[in-house]
């Protein structure tokens, strides 16, 4: 892995603790601890689309400054709209050496960003550095016999100019899945936004949405969801407990973070995962068998 500074945001301290624990473990295991980046503040969560508004960059070239200060060629991170709001503000100000100059101006306590910080998500890091053939090669449990949907939701994947893949067509998670002998679930809103923050001042439309997704992902024969997006994951799980009492098979669909999945072929500890993830990997043979 280059030189790299990774960035957490806030959720990962908060609710998505799982998903932080995975990925470290995960990491660990592949020899390329991340090595969190020192005096990290709020992304600012939400990207401006207002061309001249440059305060609303302020947060996100902050962490920038902060990787440069310790010598990273890269800041990575794990939550999809981190990544996001990240990349597109870094874009953003470096498009124009007038929008830099005016940010650094502003922020004349702090030493001037020079714009040579690269935005990676940590699945970038996997496919790019890593290599997806390496990781399969050190899988020890392998989850075959799962079928797991990839879902994608918005900020991973667009704009085009910003997203890990092809918008319309990406196989990113997909060749993830294979890497871990599972077996990838195509479904048709695999990169349909959930309705994100709208949960707050609309839920029924967030339900609505995430209930298609669910749907869709189930009807494809889907066990398991993986996502990189905490608040994907709130509103899907939220979704799935209100859909779930009105199935009449009671389907289940296990909602988790693609780094937990690969924590268990990986074999390392991360925790409790959801009862109903416990019982399909149940099965699962402990470790490899080699074949001569």
């Amino acid at each position: 892995m280059n030189n790299t500074a990774y960035f957490p945001g806030c959720s990962l301290k908060a609710e998505a603790g799982d998903y932080e624990r995975s990925a470290a473990a995960v990491m660990e295991a592949l020899g390329q601890p991340l090595e969190e980046l020192e005096r990290w503040t709020c992304c600012g969560t939400v990207y401006s689309l207002t061309d001249d508004d440059l305060m609303h960059q302020m947060a996100t070239v902050r962490n920038l400054i902060r990787a440069q200060e310790c010598g990273a060629e890269e800041i990575v991170t794990l939550c999809s709209m981190c990544f996001n709001t990240l990349k597109r503000s870094k874009v953003f100000i470096e498009q124009d050496a007038a929008r830099l100059e005016t940010v650094n101006a502003f922020m004349d306590e702090e030493p001037d960003y020079e714009g040579d910080v690269e935005v990676v998500h940590l699945l970038e890091i996997l496919r790019d550095q890593v290599g997806f053939e390496s990781i399969e090669g050190r899988v020890t449990r392998p989850l075959s016999g799962l079928r797991v949907a990839p879902y994608y939701g918005c900020t991973l994947l667009r704009p085009r100019e910003i997203g890990i893949d092809e918008p319309d067509t990406p196989t990113i998670l997909q060749d993830f899945i294979r890497t871990l002998w599972a077996t990838p679930v195509e479904f048709a809103f695999q990169a349909e936004c959930c309705g994100t923050y709208q949960i707050v001042d609309a839920p029924e439309l967030v339900l609505e949405k995430s209930h298609r997704i669910l749907n869709s992902a189930m009807r494809a024969g889907a066990e398991i969801m993986i996502t990189s997006c905490p608040l994907c994951m709130h509103n899907l799980r939220l979704a799935y407990e209100e859909l779930r009492s009105s199935l009449p098979d009671k389907r289940e669909l296990s909602i988790v973070y693609w780094t937990q999945l690969a924590a268990i072929a990986l074999e390392v500890e991360t925790g409790e995962l959801p009862t109903s993830m416990g019982k399909l990997v149940e099965g699962l043979p402990t470790t490899m068998e080699l074949v001569p």
